[in-house]
């Protein structure tokens, strides 16, 4: 079974096509900079080098035109477009969904589903709508093909019930599904399955800081997760790219009596000028603000010590909800990438047993050690592997879907 797994930003189109017999990655790319004047397509099949381009692309529609083309599924009556690349047969697609409130974690995509999808587009507008819509897409493009959706809350359904609930009145809970669901459940996952492989064994209590253009930190407690930073919506938790993270709530009138501005303009400052990119006024690319902050410059200096001592608290409250820790995980794009944001979070955790090794974390490196030799707690870097995690779970649902 071929499965192309799929991850949509609001600017971006992502696609790994995956053998599922060995789980080689047979193609992989997609686009970046969707709806600008020159955005950038990449593909690479196999090992092979990447081959990069830039042309406009309007919409996430064209985006995954262009990206079917080039694994030899053009529009029909398009054929000349597929290019010299050969056919590559896609047998299901699986996306990297994001709320699906009670759903099911995996699940194949209906028009129940996405009806559930679009009315949680409140919960996650940045996100939502665009993965109905591609799901649409792929429905008209690829007829007859399965299409599965794995949210990302999926991991987090074993999260006990006291950490899930808010304390507002409990009909809104039981009627209106307002409750902590947690995000970025692929990631954690992959976590919690390679941690076990690289130590061989699965009873372990496990801190996953994934720390990217959105950031979580998940406690985990033998393969399970068991808390998540974030909360009812993707907006929540740590600090982001450009969303806010954590926010008292009745600020929010506060803010409308002295700035003038709606709440929905309010809620789209918080979610699109919040953040790193809000704190630091540079950017909300992590290097950038390291440079800065290098430079001497305060905002970007607070920036990141904001980001890393919302990590700290989030690390202090899981070690007390696991009973103690075995390993700490940094992933994403900064979490396994910055020797600095890990070293700004391990700072003064001695007395925990988080002992950093300073040569070791600069060296950094996918599945490396980062602990001094004979720290209690074991500190890896790892490249977590997202896409992987949906390709088994779209298998996984199509083979339940056969055996029934």
């Amino acid at each position: 079974m071929n499965v192309l797994v799929v991850n949509i930003g609001s600017t971006s189109f992502k696609f790994r096509l995956f053998d599922m017999r060995d789980e080689r990655v047979l193609a992989q790319g997609g686009v970046e900079g969707v709806g600008r004047p020159a955005a950038r397509l990449t593909l690479r099949f196999g090992d092979s080098a990447p081959t990069t381009g830039e042309r406009p692309v309007r919409d996430q529609l064209e985006a995954i035109r262009l990206c079917l083309a080039a694994l030899g599924h053009p529009p029909a009556g398009r054929e000349d477009e597929a290019g010299p690349q050969p056919e590559l047969r896609i047998d299901a697609v699986g996306f990297k969904a994001v709320h699906g409130g009670e759903l099911p974690e995996a699940v194949r995509v209906t028009p129940e589903v996405l009806r559930v999808m679009e009315g949680l587009a409140d919960a996650a507008p940045a996100h939502n709508p665009a993965y109905v819509k591609a799901m649409r897409a792929f429905g008209e493009l690829l007829p007859g093909i399965p299409l599965v959706a794995a949210f990302e809350t999926g991991f987090h359904r074993t999260v006990p019930e006291s950490r899930q609930t808010y304390a507002v009145p409990y009909e809104w809970k039981q009627q209106y599904g307002i409750r902590r669901y947690g995000f970025h459940g692929a990631s954690h996952r992959y976590v919690a399955g390679r941690v076990a492989e690289l130590l061989g064994r699965g009873d372990l209590r496990i801190i996953s800081c994934h720390l990217g253009g959105s950031s979580s930190v998940c406690a985990i407690r033998d393969g399970r997760s068991v808390a998540n930073s974030f909360g009812m919506t993707p907006q929540s938790g740590l600090p982001h790219n450009n969303r806010v993270g954590d926010f008292d709530a009745y600020a929010l009138p506060v803010l409308r009596a002295r700035t003038g501005l709606s709440f929905e303009e309010l809620l789209e400052q918080m979610a699109c000028r919040g953040g790193l990119l809000g704190l630091s006024g540079i950017s909300n690319d992590m290097e950038e603000i390291l440079a800065a902050a290098r430079r001497g410059e305060r905002r970007a200096e607070l920036a990141v010590d904001v980001l890393a001592e919302s990590a700290r608290d989030y690390i202090g409250a899981y070690l007390v909800a696991l009973g103690g820790l075995d390993v700490l995980v940094f992933t994403g794009a900064i979490g396994e990438r910055s020797p600095e944001v890990r070293r700004r979070i391990c700072r003064g955790l001695e007395f925990l047993g988080i002992r950093l090794d300073a040569a070791r974390n600069e060296r950094g490196g996918d599945g490396a050690l980062l602990a001094s030799d004979g720290a209690p707690v074991r500190i890896l870097a790892l490249r977590t592997n997202e896409e992987l995690v949906v390709a088994r779970q779209t298998r996984a649902v199509l083979e339940r879907t056969e055996s029934d």
